[in-house]
């Protein structure tokens, strides 16, 4: 399993691993993949340095990666404080009335306090390139689309690659227009932020549009060696996953009191999901629980546009983390977490990828003449 990503990346397997753990995407790595941190959860660039630099002492020398979001509207800046005033008192008193119907309880109030998530803003991303570009990091993947120009202009000029996720071709192309190097063609049943159009229809789309422009990674729906050697068959240099590391013994290592949503990922099929745009403001992904049934339900508001939906609902989302009850968590996932089936090293994962897609290249050679 080998394309000219890997001498581009400097990776053994074209394996592209997004997760918030550092735990995780070091394992990743040093499976001969390429773990790429998430680092939307980062509000304090210091704190993102410290995890990078602990990244630097675990990996073993091998690559690594970073993503950021920074979408391509820019939302409305401000503090924490500020952009609270601008979310309707009908929206927090939806989410506390929800809450209460749950039997959610509180939490202290000190843990209240660090529950708002300000990455999605174009201020605080900005800062996380600015550290991450001190790394010696590998990729810079922006999870809303082609990050401006002069971010990509700014990684180039420290020799660092960047990606762009794309739910459309005229996405893809219009990335590559504006310098990203990898597009990931992320499809429907992707988990986190996607677009309409499915995998098997979306990554030939733009491999075809996109050209030898530059490489396209595929997204959504791979868990399997067999899935990954579909995707290249239909033209990818790579798979981009994301969902099937949830369940994995490091990301317990990073979050430990994530029990309860591997559970629920473990016990759910792929009918499990609900895309909506409860979590962030735009479409995404998540895991189907009673939070997001609530959310469906006839009486329950509008989500408000990013980043004034993910601070309405972050501090709903640690409440709900805190009662450990796997019906209630809230999680960005995708409908690859049917084949999820207990909690594994990443190295075992790695390893059943790579055996798969061997298998599924005898079995395709059998098929000849």
């Amino acid at each position: 399993m080998r394309t000219a990503l890997c001498d581009r990346l400097g990776i053994e397997y074209p394996i592209i691993g997004f997760t918030p753990s550092e735990h995780v995407a070091a394992a990743i790595s040093k499976a001969g993949g390429l773990g790429v941190l998430g680092c939307v959860r980062f509000n304090d660039a210091a704190e993102l340095d410290g995890v990078l630099d602990w990244m630097d002492a675990n990996t073993d020398g091998k690559p690594y990666g970073v993503d950021i979001v920074m979408p391509a509207k820019i939302p409305t800046e401000g503090t924490q404080v500020d952009l609270d005033k601008l979310i309707p008192e009908e929206h927090k008193a939806f989410v506390e009335r929800t809450l209460a119907e749950l039997g959610v309880p509180e939490l202290p109030e000190e843990a209240e306090q660090r529950a708002g998530v300000l990455g999605w803003l174009h201020s605080v991303a900005r800062s996380h390139v600015e550290v991450a570009l001190k790394h010696p990091i590998k990729l810079i993947a922006n999870a809303l689309g082609s990050p401006p120009v002069d971010v990509i202009e700014q990684a180039h000029s420290h020799g660092v690659p960047v990606a762009a996720l794309a739910g459309k071709a005229e996405h893809a192309v219009r990335h590559v227009n504006n310098g990203v190097d990898f597009v990931v063609a992320q499809g429907y049943e992707a988990g986190g932020h996607t677009g309409e159009i499915a995998s098997m229809v979306l990554l030939p789309e733009i491999v075809d549009a996109v050209g030898d422009r530059a490489p396209v990674l595929a997204a959504g729906g791979i868990g399997s060696g067999r899935q990954v050697a579909a995707a290249l068959a239909l033209g990818a240099s790579g798979a981009w996953m994301g969902s099937y590391w949830l369940a994995t013994e490091e990301y317990l290592t990073t979050m430990p009191g994530s029990v309860a949503m591997q559970t629920a990922l473990v016990n759910a099929t792929s009918s499990d999901t609900v895309r909506t745009r409860i979590y962030t403001g735009k479409p995404a992904r998540l895991l189907k629980t009673k939070w997001t049934e609530a959310w469906a339900a006839p009486e329950a508001p509008q989500p408000l546009p990013m980043p004034l939906q993910n601070l309405l609902v972050s501090p709903a989302h640690n409440r709900l983390h805190e009662t450990n009850d796997p019906q209630l968590v809230s999680m960005p996932a995708g409908q690859i977490i049917g084949r999820i089936d207990r909690v594994r090293p990443v190295a075992e994962i790695m390893a059943e990828l790579i055996s798969g897609y061997e298998e599924a290249l005898t079995r395709l050679d059998k098929t000849r003449g």
